[in-house]
């Protein structure tokens, strides 16, 4: 009778500790909440370094006009980057984005300037161009089974070559677009809100990052993407067409390329072949995650990327009016990026 009591104890007991397991640590429960919530940490990290500055230097950086000069400044890198992150949430990274984003503008200056077509017709030539390069890419890695960093960095020798065999190195100024292209120039307008100054090509940034949005979240394909970036076998065995979905993924990025490259020539006026593509391909993958994109895949918001954009405008406007060394922004950028996958591997383990 004695032994029966004394296992009925050790029973209670043994069912107290695993109720003690089921409830989770207040940080277990922060740990769940960043997992559900991935844009939660580069918000917190966006409103902590927008007081920070605000504080160093007072109404002058919290004036309407210096935060949307911020988002004029990153709207080409933001879009570029909403590619980007459609590629790393398939568990790829696409190292040829910035130079797609090159080539397309060349294409699209030439044909409206040296070439006398239409500029709408100029710019979907231009929109072409970037699916084709998408396409290349996203056939190489889902039907040829090569990784996507090595591709993509293939092609990004191979694009790059051909933007300056095809433009002869030339650039086209602003003064040689006549009015015939002036349409090349739409997302460079401007307008007040208030005390603020937008241009198209930020409300195209937003637009964008929100259409996207609703896609990943509230269609199939979406669900079908993060599923295949979070385990493709397993979304193979589900009835998942794994290589339509990279497929669709990679000349989605392209075509958001080729968008960009819109952008920037309403943004910069000149068309150059020689632009700083490299910058472009690493602030995409900057802004992506420090926007709390996992490049493990299946992981992340696109709301992340755009706040993942803006942390690293209004860092690098915050010590351009403090007057620091343009170097303090490299050194910072890359402790975000390191605290940022640091955080990732942290969420992830708890997950897990």
């Amino acid at each position: 009778m004695a032994s029966m009591q004394e296992f009925e104890k050790d029973l209670d007991k043994s069912d107290r500790n695993v109720v003690a397991f089921v409830h989770h640590t207040p940080l277990q429960k922060l740990q769940h909440f960043l997992h559900s919530t991935p844009a939660a940490v580069p918000a917190i990290v966006l409103v902590a370094a927008i007081i920070i500055f605000g504080v160093l230097k007072g109404d002058r950086f919290f004036s309407a006009y210096t935060l949307t000069l911020i988002l004029q400044q990153i709207a080409i890198v933001g879009i570029l980057a909403t590619g980007q992150t459609l590629v790393i949430l398939v568990a790829g990274i696409d190292l040829s984005i910035g130079v797609v984003m090159v080539i397309s503008t060349v294409v699209m200056g030439n044909c409206a300037v040296v070439y006398g077509l239409p500029s709408p017709i100029a710019i979907l030539i231009g929109l072409g161009v970037g699916a084709v390069c998408g396409l290349l890419n996203g056939f190489l890695v889902a039907i040829m089974r090569l990784p996507p960093f090595i591709v993509t960095l293939g092609t990004w020798y191979i694009v790059m070559a051909t933007n300056f065999i095809y433009s002869d190195n030339a650039t086209i100024r602003d003064a040689d677009i006549t009015a015939n292209a002036e349409f090349l120039h739409f997302f460079g307008i401007s307008f007040k809100l208030g005390g603020a100054v937008l241009t198209l090509g930020v409300v195209l940034m937003v637009a964008l990052v929100f259409a996207l949005w609703y896609a990943l979240n509230h269609t199939a394909w979406g669900r079908h993407l993060y599923a295949v970036g979070d385990d493709p076998e397993a979304a193979q065995l589900s009835g998942i067409r794994v290589n339509r979905v990279l497929l669709t993924t990679y000349v989605l990025a392209g075509v958001i390329a080729a968008l960009a490259a819109w952008v920037a020539i309403g943004r910069n006026g000149s068309i150059s072949p020689s632009a700083a593509v490299t910058e472009y391909n690493l602030q995409s993958i900057t802004a992506a995650v420090i926007g709390g994109i996992s490049l493990f895949g299946g992981r992340g918001s696109i709301v992340g990327t755009l706040i993942g954009a803006m942390i690293v405008g209004v860092v690098s406007m915050g010590l351009n009016m403090l007057g620091a060394d343009p170097q303090w922004k490299v050194f910072l950028t890359g402790v975000l990026i390191i605290a940022a996958v640091t955080v990732d591997q942290w969420i992830r383990k708890v997950s897990a």
